[in-house]
């Protein structure tokens, strides 16, 4: 009984010891404030890269179904 003791002590002392760090958070403005255009530009290019791979694996999925 005394190892669970002991193993429990160990676990909660690791959790204890834990330091957290904090968030920089600032309530400034931008300093390069971001036109509607490249937000635009921006938005484009992620779904592009995310849809993009996706959607071509899914145009050719008889291709991959094949085993020739």
């Amino acid at each position: 009984m005394s190892a669970l003791n002991g193993s429990v002590n160990l676990l909660r002392n690791a959790v204890r010891s834990q330091i957290i760090p904090r968030a920089n958070v600032s309530a400034k403005p931008a300093k390069h404030p971001v036109s509607p255009g490249e937000q635009a530009i921006g938005l484009l290019v992620m779904f592009v890269t995310i849809l993009g791979p996706s959607g071509y694996i899914l145009s050719h999925l008889e291709d991959y179904k094949k085993h020739d």
